[in-house]
């Protein structure tokens, strides 16, 4: 992945990780495999867990602690209310950017002269 694709990622992850979690709990590794198989191919699971970590203290997240088979106890993830708030805030941020962003893009390809 391109240095400043990755650096653009970072800004976001927060608020994909939250919109994986929309009506589905989900332990680390899980938000990791469902990013990966939406094209996210690149994201480290240690960059997963650390930003759950944050997410968590931030108060975004319920966690639950569910046996496993294979070790320890588990961190199950689950969206709540003020995690759907900062999603919907988020979701405002990306729709005001990137229709911006579009429109910047637009206004440099017609000053361009490309169509």
């Amino acid at each position: 992945m391109p240095k400043q694709e990755t650096e653009m990622l970072k800004g976001i992850l927060e608020g994909i990780v939250l919109a994986v979690l929309v009506g589905r709990p989900a332990h680390g590794y899980e938000i990791t495999a469902s990013l990966r198989e939406q094209g996210f191919s690149d994201i480290a699971e240690g960059t997963v867990y650390a930003l759950l970590v944050r997410i968590e203290q931030r108060g975004f997240v319920d966690v639950e602690k569910v046996p496993s088979e294979k070790g320890p106890p588990r961190k199950v993830f689950s969206l709540n209310a003020r995690g759907q708030e900062q999603l919907d805030g988020f979701w405002a941020a990306w729709t005001f950017l990137s229709t911006r962003l579009e429109q910047l893009r637009n206004h440099t390809d017609h000053t361009n002269g490309q169509d």
